[in-house]
């Protein structure tokens, strides 16, 4: 008996449809039982009719009642009572709290400019309404300094569209055809749960299943074969792959000829790297390259899936273009069930958000745009420092100077985030967040890290209790989500948030007195685009989510027609060179591991740390949460044991990582199920749930990718040992100068 037929006979119980809000390329559909006596939800599933989720959630978002009714919800406003950073707090009420902030707003704003205002916010929601529906309103007629929302994806989705012009793919349902797929730096059984059915299919079909990665991570362990590869290197084994090809002609000179640009110049590169040069590289053998490579090339269809994890370093864009350039060499992309999958989000590209976000309502202004990896930086009082964190996505943009680096961040307005936790360089984003003079407003569901610096903490509902629209970017479906039950306590949608604070500054346009419904229909409603025709309101509010417009098979770049100013797969792309990057597919190396593959040192010197998503932990929601804190036990750093032995580090052991930002206690588990001369850190645990108050952003930087300004989260070299033999305060001393 399905959970939907539990209650279907029952007439106190009304079913409810919703989609789940969190940064997740499934972007699942599901059904909420809901007692019509008193307005509690009961249970949560998965809807059965979804063509790609299939009636599943995650082990997370299946727990979705407990995170929404847990004891330790916010429910109503909170005033500091204490110190920065202390988490001791007062109730106030909606209406002292709304007045207060939009009083401490206006001051800011006369005395420093609107610029001195931040908006702060990420992925918490992927909805258009409550993620930056009303609150872009809200900052676009306040002429705040903007956001460059770079911490998760920018390098890679830059990469691919250099190379393909659009984020798009193959839909997951087309992986059962493939034959040949490389899950290539992607855990798909964690982060994107629902292709893993389809891989499945193609294999008892008699496809074979390859992941290549530097942790036998769950996918790994339930694939066909484990390639262990050096974090950050997966250009330099693409390039090898294409020599092979490209060598031993096994690339479709009739795809090529007809739909892409620059295989000539293409064909001189890969010739320097011969899967000998790769394999020093990679930590991978030269015939297990060779044979990789003519495993893709030859088994039709070919599919590869990579995700984000593998462009959080200095080359990352560039690894990600290299690797897109492969099935437009072999002409996967020919068939249902080749191609490469990052993204899907391009196809929603048209839809038209402009009368949702309101640009018009900066009037011609150009505020400054900050890199939120950067916020320490950001939060600084000191020009030079701050001047660093202006977005300069390119190597021609240029390098800002102290002067042109704008007022100081005097207030910050957070939501759908969690910087304490999730920005890299950790120790000076909380330095930032304790200013006195920073004035910090944080709308959340519990009290964070960062909602313990606040000055204000607004309750917000969570996905059961508002309205929102939601695209995808693991599939080709919008979705709609409708409140399933009242708001919890006094919480209140982040949309109805920002029209309080927006009466509260005085702004007067009617787009702030719209309510939820009325924007969203009219959003949808307003689109023109043949691609977006078949999502109408009424087929929202009755199937709950709607296809688009899309060829089925839906095979995007079949005969070309690919987003780029050539309209082929750019081998070599101007666009590139214009914008100060080498024109053709190349190899990065990630500065961490520069010195730490490279060298014969025999002593234990830096390791390279990525950290990676825990499995029961969505960055750093449910984080929290009893149950799945219990799953992943305490925080790790996993490590080969080969790199614990001269250290002195057994199993079970805590230690010490440390580098010149910071240093964490973690529990080791040494294991080889990590390349050697890397150790991770599952996360993203909240610092104070953690055994010394911190987590491993203490050690990550705020340098940035090189494409996009993305976080370098896997590219970090740390030094790391026993904690009995590291006393914390010589953690630095130590290596000053690494």
């Amino acid at each position: 008996m399905s959970r939907a037929q539990r209650y279907i006979d029952d007439p106190a119980i009304q079913i409810r449809v919703g989609v789940c809000p969190h940064d997740c390329p499934d972007t699942c559909a599901w059904q909420v039982a809901v007692d019509a006596r008193t307005d509690e939800a009961v249970d949560i599933w998965g809807h059965p009719a979804h063509p790609v989720t299939q009636g599943r959630l995650c082990g997370k978002v299946d727990r979705y009642l407990e995170r929404t009714y847990h004891p330790q919800r916010l429910i109503q406003p909170l005033r500091r009572a204490g110190p920065k950073g202390s988490g001791r707090f007062e109730p106030v009420s909606w209406e002292t709290a709304i007045r207060e902030i939009g009083e401490r707003l206006q001051e800011i704003v006369e005395v420093h400019g609107p610029e001195a205002v931040l908006p702060y916010s990420y992925c918490g929601t992927m909805g258009y309404l409550q993620g930056e529906g009303m609150a872009s309103r809200f900052f676009h007629r306040m002429g705040a300094s903007r956001l460059a929302r770079t911490i998760c994806s920018e390098a890679g989705f830059e990469g691919l569209v250099y190379t393909l012009g659009h984020a798009l793919g193959p839909e997951p349902e087309a992986f059962a055809r493939a034959r040949c797929i490389l899950i290539w730096g992607s855990n798909t059984l964690t982060s994107n749960m629902h292709l893993w059915p389809f891989i499945q299919q193609a294999r008892k079909a008699g496809g074979r299943v390859v992941v290549i990665d530097p942790v036998r991570t769950r996918t790994a362990q339930a694939a066909d074969e484990w390639i262990a590869i050096r974090p950050g290197t997966d250009a330099a084994l693409a390039l090898a792959m294409m020599h092979v090809i490209v060598g031993e002609d096994l690339y479709d000179a009739d795809y090529v000829a007809r739909y892409t640009l620059g295989f000539q110049e293409l064909t001189e590169r890969v010739a320097e790297w011969p899967p000998e040069r790769a394999a020093a590289i990679t930590g991978i053998s030269p015939e297990r390259i060779r044979n990789l490579a003519r495993e893709y090339a030859t088994h039709r269809p070919a599919a590869i899936r990579i995700n984000y994890g593998m462009q959080r370093h200095r080359g990352g864009g560039m690894a990600v273009r290299t690797i897109a350039c492969l099935p437009a060499l072999v002409g996967a992309w020919r068939e249902e069930g080749g191609g490469i999958l990052l993204s899907t989000s391009g196809a929603f590209r048209f839809l038209d958000t402009s009368g949702l976000l309101r640009p018009d309502l900066l009037q011609g202004r150009e505020p400054r745009t900050i890199n939120m990896i950067r916020l320490a930086d950001a939060l600084s009082l000191d020009p030079a420092q701050r001047a660093r964190a202006l977005h300069r996505p390119r190597p021609v943009d240029p390098t800002p100077s102290p002067e042109e680096a704008g007022p100081p961040v005097m207030a910050l307005i957070v939501y759908n985030a969690n910087p304490a936790a999730v920005a890299p360089d950790q120790a000076a984003v909380r330095a930032g967040l304790a200013r006195e003079d920073l004035f910090t407003v944080v709308l959340e569901h519990f009290q964070t890290d960062t909602a313990d610096h606040a000055d204000y903490v607004l309750p917000a509902t969570t996905q059961l209790e508002h309205w929102d629209l939601h695209r995808a970017y693991g599939h080709y479906y919008l979705s709609l989500n409708r409140p399933a039950i009242p708001p919890v306590g006094q919480s209140l949608p982040n949309s109805e948030i920002f029209r309080r604070l927006a009466q509260a500054m005085g702004y007067s346009e009617p787009c702030f007195q719209e309510d939820d419904v009325t924007i969203l229909r009219r959003l949808v409603e307003a689109q023109t685009h043949p691609v977006l025709s078949t999502v109408t309101w009424e087929a929202l509010l009755a199937q709950g989510f709607v296809r688009l417009n899309l060829p089925r098979p839906y095979l995007p770049f079949a005969q070309g027609g690919f987003g780029t100013p050539s309209g082929r797969c750019e081998f070599y792309s101007q666009r590139m060179a214009d914008d100060g990057y080498d024109p053709l597919p190349t190899y990065t190396p990630p500065a961490s591991a520069q010195t730490v593959y490279g060298s014969h040192d025999p002593s234990p010197g830096a390791l390279v740390c990525i950290s990676p998503p825990a499995h029961s932990f969505l960055n750093s929601t449910f984080a929290n949460l009893e149950r799945f804190v219990a799953r992943e036990g305490v925080p790790e750093l996993w490590i080969h044991p080969q790199d614990a032995a001269p250290r002195g580090i057994q199993d079970g052991q805590p230690v010490r990582a440390w580098n010149e930002r910071g240093a964490v206690q973690l529990r080791a588990r040494v294991t080889d199920a990590v390349v050697s001369g890397t150790v991770v850190a599952p996360t993203v645990w909240w610092p104070k749930r953690s055994p010394d108050g911190r987590n491993i952003n203490q050690v990550t930087s705020q340098e940035e990718t090189d494409m996009g300004g993305t976080a370098t989260f896997y590219d970090t070299r740390v030094w790391v040992a026993p904690a009995a033999m590291v006393p914390e305060a010589e953690d630095r001393q130590r290596h000053p100068a690494i």
